[in-house]
């Protein structure tokens, strides 16, 4: 009796023992960290299209107002017909834009300019020029734009100046058409088809560059 005593004794004094103990705190769970690939890269999305060629100081001809590229020349007119005149170099050689505005309500329609242009060129096959020129409108302009393109043997037709007089095979033309406030303008690019395609885009550039001014 005495013993069982005791055992009950000793049970009571560890239990309020261990009631006094802090409990351990459970673990926190965390969010697992996701460790970079092996290899990963972050890449720059590329712009679409390479930077527009440097432009030169605005030229003014009447109402019209445009920016000449700046490696283009400008040059006397080799003719009276012609309102402004820019010799371009290329790797083909020298290259000619002439702008010409035969005044208000002249000049025709764009065209049967365009046509008259491709007619100055002949294919090696004999094939059509006109059937292989292409024009189209340009967007981007601050005035109604058409652009004309061409390539082959070019005599020039009866154009004055600098332009060849023996056919020469292998140019092009690249030809804009803008309508102006009483009626159309005309920029008129031949030369070798190397020097026209790398002076391309700054062709392009100075026709969008085209606004009227009054």
């Amino acid at each position: 009796m005495r013993d069982q005593k005791l055992i009950l004794l000793l049970t009571v004094l560890f239990i309020f023992g261990c009631a006094g103990e802090p409990a351990a705190p459970e673990p926190t769970a965390q969010e697992p960290t996701t460790a970079p690939e092996s290899g990963a890269r972050t890449l720059a999305i590329p712009q679409v299209g390479g930077a527009a060629p440097p432009q030169g100081p605005a030229t003014r001809h009447g109402p019209l107002v445009w920016n000449l590229p700046a490696e283009w020349t400008e040059v006397q007119p080799s003719s009276t017909m012609r309102l402004a005149q820019y010799t371009v170099p290329g790797s083909g050689g020298d290259g000619e834009c002439v702008v010409f505005y035969f005044g208000p309500g002249q000049g025709g329609d764009p065209l049967a300019n365009a046509q008259r242009w491709a007619g100055q060129f002949s294919q090696p096959d004999g094939s059509d020029s006109v059937a292989k020129m292409t024009m189209r409108e340009l967007e981007g302009a601050a005035v109604e734009l058409r652009l004309v393109e061409v390539t082959g043997t070019y005599d020039g037709g009866m154009s004055m100046g600098v332009e060849p007089a023996q056919p020469q095979p292998g140019w092009m033309l690249l030809g804009g058409i803008a309508t102006g406030p009483d009626a159309p303008w005309f920029f008129k690019f031949t030369g070798p088809q190397a020097t026209l395609e790398e002076n391309r885009e700054a062709f392009v550039g100075m026709l969008r560059s085209i606004r009227q001014e009054i």
